[in-house]
This record gives structure tokens, C-alpha cells and sequence, in this order.
């Protein structure tokens, strides 16, 4: 059980993830959550197990050149935003390209309850997250250690923020307990399911999170920038 590379950027760590399947979805009612489907093969029992060991080690060892940063090729984020465009609305997104199917939704006005209760189940997430790959039951998990994408403690700090603003900070909730769980239980029986999530979940806050983080921040924080936002380095 080797840990990662001392030289794994938190970019670099996410274009390794990039799953051969990456299924759509919704994080329960945070609407950041991502849910598994499993791929019926044609191949022979025996083939099958063996493709399965092989495939999320190749993707956690092998880098497409427009994720490696080799000269000429588009930063990570930048080509999956591109992608990311084509499936918004410029209701959604500035660039969106996508036409709307249905009139905006009415005016998003967050609250400092709610968002305590997302960055408390998100806080679960994460710490679920690091677990396993420290654990690694599957040894392969031991890859993704100290990529600098790591949030928990992050998140550990913003909610001591908040406590001292005199704020009460909830006990995670039903939504948030339910994923920690299935991600558990992924790991162990579905490694090729858990790390399509994996991705997903590190993928989302590094793109879009970011920009959720930003206008809640001007909407109900006077603009103050949380721990869970920030990383060492360009994620770019």
C-alpha cells in the first residue's frame, strides 16, 4: 500500500479519476449528490472480475495528455467546463449553450441554516471519503492519499467560524448519514462505483461548487471566503 505521490497536485489528482463510466444524478435534497449504475458485460465471469480489478488502477495511473498539462493541451477544468457549457442554459451559467426547456426558477435566496446543514453533511462526505482511501480495503484506494483535494479539515474550521459567530451547528442529517453509507458500501462491493463518485463529488466542488461558494458568500456572509474553498496551488 504505497501512498500517492509526493508530487500529485490537487489538478493532477482529479484528472486521474476521470472513470472509464461516470453515471448522473443527485446528491439527495443537496442537490450535489451522484448515484451509481452498474455496467452489465458480456464477458465471461472470470473475464469479468479481472477486467474490474484493472480498470480503476489504470485510470488512477495513466493521464490523458490534455490532463497532464503537457504544452499545447487545454488545462483540466478548462476542457470539462467546456463540456460542462454545452449542458447549460444561460439562465444557468454565463456561457451556457444548452436552450431552455422550462421558464428560470424563481429567485435562489440561500439561508445561513441551510447552508449549515450542506456544510455539515458535506463535512461527513468528505471525512467518508478520506477514510476509505486511507483504509484502503481495496489497495489500489491508497493512491488517491494526500492529493491536497482533502476538505474535511477545512470544513472543520468553517464551522468553528460559525460557532463563534454564535451560531448553532446541526448534527448532520438523514441525507447526508444515507451517502456516507453508500459510500462505504460501494467501496467494499463496487470499487469501479465508488471511485465514479469519488470523481464526481471532488469534481463538482472544484467546478461549480466553487461558484455556489461565492454567491452564498455575497448573498450571506458579507463576502468571507470559507476554508472549504480555498486549496494550495491552481486546480487548473
Amino acid at each position: 500500500m504505497a501512498p500517492a505521490p509526493a508530487a500529485l497536485s490537487a489538478a493532477n489528482a482529479l484528472s486521474l479519476l476521470a472513470p472509464a463510466r461516470v453515471s448522473s444524478g443527485r446528491w439527495n435534497s443537496l442537490s450535489v449528490s451522484i448515484s451509481a449504475r452498474r455496467v452489465v458485460s458480456v464477458a465471461p465471469p472470470a473475464a469479468a472480475t479481472a477486467q474490474r480489478r484493472l480498470v480503476a488502477p489504470a485510470a488512477a495511473t495513466e493521464m490523458a495528455p490534455a490532463a497532464s498539462g503537457e504544452e499545447g493541451s487545454k488545462p483540466f477544468v478548462e476542457e470539462m467546463r467546456a463540456v460542462a457549457m454545452k449542458l447549460h442554459t444561460k439562465d444557468q451559467a454565463r456561457e451556457g449553450e444548452k436552450e431552455p426547456q422550462a421558464p428560470p426558477v424563481a429567485k435562489w435566496e440561500p439561508s445561513v441554516e441551510g447552508y449549515l446543514r450542506f456544510l455539515v453533511d458535506s463535512k461527513l462526505v468528505f471525512q467518508t471519503l478520506e477514510a476509505i482511501v486511507e483504509r484502503a480495503a481495496v489497495p489500489w484506494y491508497a493512491e488517491f492519499r494526500n492529493t491536497g483535494l482533502e476538505r474535511s479539515e477545512a470544513l472543520k474550521n468553517d464551522l468553528e467560524w460559525f460557532r463563534q459567530q454564535g451560531h448553532t451547528v446541526p448534527e448532520p442529517s438523514a441525507p447526508g448519514t444515507t451517502y456516507a453509507s453508500l459510500l462505504e458500501e460501494l467501496s467494499e462491493e463496487d470499487p469501479q462505483a465508488f471511485i465514479c463518485h469519488f470523481y464526481n463529488v471532488y469534481f463538482a466542488h472544484t467546478a461549480g461548487g466553487r461558484m455556489i461558494g461565492k454567491k452564498v458568500s455575497e448573498k450571506i456572509l458579507n463576502n468571507k471566503e470559507l476554508e472549504f474553498y480555498k486549496w494550495e496551488g491552481n486546480l487548473s
